[in-house]
């Protein structure tokens, strides 16, 4: 018999904050109470959160087809020490995964490495190409239940149409990357008064904007589920708080550096802060802050995206898009935007899970269900210098950050814990 003890923490729940010690045993929340024993492993939380373990329903790990960038079990480790229990992993890998064999081997891997849950994401379109639909019935079958073309939108309204009203039918949830290819093409920063300033082609809000107002308008014809992935403009929350307003049924994610900096941060040209969308005004920046803070933005989603360091040594304009964020996810959260500890849970666990329909993450802790859970100090003063991704792409080395990851557990196993992974 396995028995771990959580002692001396702050269990978050639903209602608040409360002072209680988890006792785990074979792998499940056994009790929870004051000065409870056991005879096994115990982890003294020193003061810190305890609550669910964090969920990213938006990472990419390359595997299959670029896993010189990463593979699962490097984003997996990732994934562990930023105190994730459950990740949603795109598609847009080489081959991409648009047919049920693909998602069943992401799956498969990452049962293999252990260390968090490994959920596939299915594509919309057969190879992401944006022609034809993927095997979209083969993908729900093997247990997909988010579908996108994540890199690219799928800008045939038609097609897209025929894909909602499937998933609709059978509960499906569109993601949808928004970027006009026609608006953004070319484009290496926001366009405004920075990418003026440089002399730099930039991307305009509108380019985000345009297909966030498009694919409303299908999802209410339609009735599906939809999620807009990244949102980095103020004319985009808007454009979410209206349909919820409205009813519909979406939902929003928005990424820690969004969270953070500002297009402002391009000026020391560093590749680092190349992503996609790009980084956006101080006032794009306070309004995703206050959707977050408000509810119209759901998620916290990292768009954990791993690029070698050869393909980011280069000049900014050459440098591909993304950053890692799966280490640092919750410290740039904790750092920037002012949640209190059960909101800050709900959004980055218990609506993320909700989403995604991870029915064994996002829970808040109580006797009986499964132990995904996370210990997370937020006064803890750090700055990233190394990580467990085989990526270093991070604008977040060597930046003050405040609030920590003390320890991870996923299905009853200590899988990180004081700086080490544990596989």
């Amino acid at each position: 018999m396995h028995e771990i003890l959580i002692t001396n923490g702050k269990l978050v729940t639903a209602d608040g904050v409360i002072q209680k010690d988890i006792r785990i045993e074979n792998g499940s929340v056994k009790e929870i109470g004051i000065d409870l024993k056991t005879s096994g492993e115990t982890i003294d939380c020193g003061g810190s959160l305890v609550g669910p373990g964090f969920v990213d329903i938006h990472v990419h790990f390359r595997e299959p087809g670029q896993e010189w960038k990463e593979d699962i079990g490097s984003g997996s480790a990732a994934a562990a020490a930023g105190g994730f229990t459950a990740v949603v992993v795109m598609p847009n890998t080489e081959p991409a995964v648009d047919a049920g064999h693909l998602a069943r081997f992401v799956i498969d891997r990452g049962r293999e490495e252990g260390l968090v849950e490994v959920v596939p994401a299915g594509a919309i379109t057969m190879g992401r190409e944006g022609k034809k639909l993927a095997h979209l019935d083969q993908l729900w079958a093997a247990g997909v239940r988010i579908f996108t073309d994540d890199g690219d939108s799928v800008e045939d309204a038609g097609l897209l149409r025929r894909a909602m009203e499937y998933l609709a039918e059978i509960g499906g949830l569109v993601a949808q990357h928004p970027e006009d290819r026609g608006l953004t093409r070319d484009g290496h920063m926001h366009e405004g008064s920075v990418s003026s300033r440089l002399g730099m082609a930039g991307i305009p809000a509108i380019g985000e904007e345009a297909v966030v107002a498009r694919d409303l308008a299908l999802a209410r014809l339609t009735g599906v589920r939809y999620h807009v992935q990244h949102v980095s403009t103020a004319g985009a929350v808007e454009l979410v708080g209206k349909a919820k307003a409205e009813g519909l049924a979406v939902t929003a994610e928005v990424t820690p550096h969004h969270l953070m900096l500002d297009h402002g941060e391009v000026e020391r040209m560093n590749p680092d802060v190349k992503m996609y969308p790009p980084l956006r005004r101080p006032a794009d920046v306070e309004a995703v802050r206050a959707g977050l803070v408000d509810g119209t933005i759901d998620v916290v989603a990292t768009d954990h995206a791993p690029h070698a360091a050869h393909e980011k040594d280069v000049p900014f304009e050459e440098a591909p898009r993304g950053i890692i964020g799966l280490e640092t996810s919750a410290a740039v959260v904790n750092t920037s935007v002012e949640l209190g500890p059960v909101e800050f849970f709900q959004r980055m666990s218990v609506a993320p899970a909700h989403i995604a329909g991870l029915h064994e993450h996002g829970r808040w802790l109580e006797p009986g269900g499964l132990a995904n859970l996370v210990v997370f100090d937020p006064s803890a003063a750090w700055k990233p210098e190394v990580f467990e991704s085989r990526a270093e792409n991070s604008p977040f080395i060597g930046r003050s950050l405040q609030g920590r990851v003390v320890a991870t557990i996923y299905n009853g196993r200590v899988t990180y814990r004081d700086g080490k992974v544990h596989r």
